[in-house]
């Protein structure tokens, strides 16, 4: 079983989002992410051993330990943010 864990930075863009139908679209690519943890596309350089999820228009960043079987959401943020 995969265990999640939130950092501080994901929770408190998640709980900044009001609109309900954004917040189902970001559990749905969760949901994706505990089926395949290596959906998203693997980051470089700085942030390397992350991977992104992109939800239209945020980025959903998160590391996947594969020797723990631990995701750990990293952050939620806006594209022109990068």
């Amino acid at each position: 079983m995969v265990r999640i864990e939130e950092t501080g930075n994901f929770q408190n863009a998640a709980n900044g989002i009001k609109d309900n139908l954004f917040k189902e679209k970001i559990k749905k690519q969760i949901k994706k992410i505990i089926t395949n943890p290596e959906v998203g596309k693997p980051m470089k350089h700085g942030r390397k051993g992350t991977r992104e999820l992109y939800v239209k228009p945020f980025r959903l960043s998160y590391a996947y330990i594969k020797e723990k079987d631990k995701i750990i959401l990293l952050d939620l943020y806006h594209k022109k943010k990068q």
